[in-house]
């Protein structure tokens, strides 16, 4: 489970202009990552669209069963989601037009996920944090 994406620095740091992100497996609990992590992100002016279908609201922000379901316009899938799940959660996003990169958190990697995004150019990256690498990229104070 170690190996990550081969994205270059430089292509991270390009995935930190796109401002929309759709957080699948976002929790309510403050002391989850797929919690604090998109909070981090709201905090640096972030849109965070909440996935989650046993959820109403988190931090305020109307949630969504699916990625499919949010009408506004996503940039970046984040998913914080067992491995074993992610598959069916890309094949929903990408019925959604306009998605630029599939984010899939540390630990998670799925390469039948992989190959569907990169077939139809969106960017995959997986086995890293979206708010580490935004510190360590964008030497930013947390």
């Amino acid at each position: 489970m170690s190996r990550t994406d081969r994205l270059t620095d430089e292509e991270i740091r390009k995935i930190y202009d796109f401002k929309n992100i759709a957080v699948v497996g976002m929790s309510r609990d403050p002391a989850k990552a797929a919690h604090f992590v998109p909070k981090y992100m709201i905090q640096r002016g972030y849109n965070i669209m909440p996935v989650n279908p046993s959820a109403v609201e988190i931090l305020g922000r109307r949630t969504y069963s699916r990625v499919s379901d949010i009408k506004s316009q996503v940039d970046i899938v984040d998913v914080f989601r067992p491995s074993e799940d992610v598959y069916p959660v890309v094949e929903d996003s990408i019925k959604k037009l306009g998605i630029k990169v599939i984010w899939l958190q540390e630990g998670i990697q799925n390469s039948d996920a992989e190959r569907i995004a990169q077939e139809r150019n969106i960017d995959f990256v997986f086995n890293r944090c979206i708010m580490a690498e935004h510190i360590r990229l964008l030497n930013n104070n947390y």
